[in-house]
């Protein structure tokens, strides 16, 4: 009976992501004046679909059809969570007077989604997961105040710039080696990576520089850009010195995003990506490790049991069940190795299926859009340029991780942003759709 209520639910969840998604359609059209409907309406039914997914799914996660009994902590980890959803929601709107409905909705529903995963594959760390998103959502509701004291402030990035450099080497000193790339810190058993904070530094230190001279004439904006280029480059460096290629790429799009709003010039957004080709040519010939994923990604069948392994699990996991998935609780997702950070995706698709990991994908879309948009709409540079340069970097953040899930690109080793485990990587992108939020209202 339970293997049948798992299979049915299949189309529950499908439904639920896709009246989500065109409650998301429906908010901007009645946004547009193209529909009579209070947009308000769409967002509280886009909150109503988050419960519905919690709900529903952790009543299949609490029980255990070995046993025939019910599983004490995945109850309690739903409810905690489903406090966390509902009650997070109403204070991030409490604090953000201003702020966008469909940014919560869909962070949250992607927060949720990684819950029920690391519950699904890795119950005893579901508990910490939930509360680094609690961490993640002091963070956010704490935000507004700091961002105060430094809005209107251009004298902090020489701060942001020193801070991130020493946050950055630090690895080469008391860092560890995971994966492949020496980019993280260990203490007592808490590991973080000193790089998912220099994101914010990065893109603070850009606005701030760009920001301080966007009242300067276009010819004289060029050789503004020679100094952000140049300690852009050399964070670069470092990561590439630590094996770190997703994180490098993540800040060379960032840069490259924020100098072109800065100075307009096509021709050096387009000079820029072509360095960066060279870069990644010059980084195959030198590092080994890049060479091996390089190979994984074109043909993995080449060494099935070693270096294409990873592509190759994943692969089967995302097409063996089809649209709707084996359900969930019943695929083998954890065959799959790094499931719960780097191949989250292929987990999701494995038991919710296909068609529900196209929606997160939509729902990712929803996100980067609203992000753009509050950013265009900004009356001043430094939020403007702040809401581009974080939508920027989790959007290319997330297109490379997917794209090296379904083999679109080489894997580069980055996690999903809300969904995959760890609590650095939920904290600092729930910072960021909170400072998106910030810029909405300036």
């Amino acid at each position: 009976m339970f293997q049948l209520i798992a299979i049915l639910c299949r189309w529950l969840f499908v439904f639920y992501i896709a009246f989500f998604l065109w409650q998301g359609v429906e908010y901007l059209l009645s946004e547009r004046g193209l529909r009579r409907r209070d947009g308000k309406t769409a967002a509280v039914l886009q909150r109503v679909m988050i419960v519905m997914t919690h709900v529903t799914a952790f009543a299949i996660l609490a029980y255990d059809p070995a046993s025939a009994s019910i599983r004490p902590g995945a109850v309690l980890v739903g409810g905690l969570g489903l406090a966390f959803v509902v009650l997070g929601q109403a204070a991030a709107e409490l604090v953000y007077r201003k702020s966008c409905p469909l940014l919560w909705n869909g962070m949250f529903f992607l927060l949720d989604i990684g819950l029920i995963m690391t519950e699904r594959l890795s119950p005893a760390d579901a508990g910490r997961q939930l509360a680094y998103c609690a961490v993640g959502l002091a963070a956010v509701l704490l935000a507004p105040p700091a961002l105060k004291l430094i809005n209107r402030s251009d004298k902090l990035a020489a701060a942001y710039m020193a801070s991130g450099l020493v946050l950055l080497v630090l690895p080469f000193f008391v860092g560890v080696s995971k994966y492949g790339s020496n980019n993280w810190i260990s203490i007592r058993g808490f590991s973080f990576q000193p790089s998912e904070a220099v994101k914010f530094l990065l893109v603070f230190f850009l606005a701030s520089v760009f920001g301080k001279n966007a009242d300067a004439e276009k010819g004289a904006r060029f050789k503004r850009l020679i100094f952000p280029g140049a300690v852009t480059a050399a964070y670069i460096g470092v990561l590439f010195l630590q094996n770190d290629l997703g994180t490098a790429l993540i800040f060379f799009m960032g840069f490259m995003t924020m100098a072109y709003i800065f100075s307009g010039s096509e021709p050096l957004f387009v000079g820029g990506l072509l360095a960066a080709s060279g870069a990644v040519w010059f980084a195959y010939g030198k590092i080994a490790h890049f060479q091996t994923r390089v190979v994984a990604w074109l043909n993995p069948w080449s060494d099935p049991y070693d270096k294409g392994y990873q592509i190759l699990q994943s692969m089967f996991a995302i097409g063996t069940w089809g649209l709707l998935g084996s359900g969930l609780t019943r695929g083998v997702p954890e065959l799959v190795p790094v499931v719960r950070s780097d191949f989250v995706f292929s987990g999701i698709c494995e038991e919710f299926g296909s068609l529900f990991g196209i929606g997160l994908i939509g729902i990712f879309v929803m996100i980067f859009y609203r992000g753009i948009n509050i950013s265009l709409r900004c009356e001043r540079p430094y939020p403007g340029l702040l809401a581009a340069g974080f939508t920027c970097v989790l959007a290319f953040q997330t297109f490379l991780i997917l794209g090296g899930v379904i083999r679109l690109i080489p894997m580069t080793g980055v996690t999903l942003p809300f969904i995959s485990a760890g609590g650095s990587s939920a904290v600092v992108c729930m910072a960021m759709v909170g400072i998106v939020q910030w810029a909405r209202a300036e």
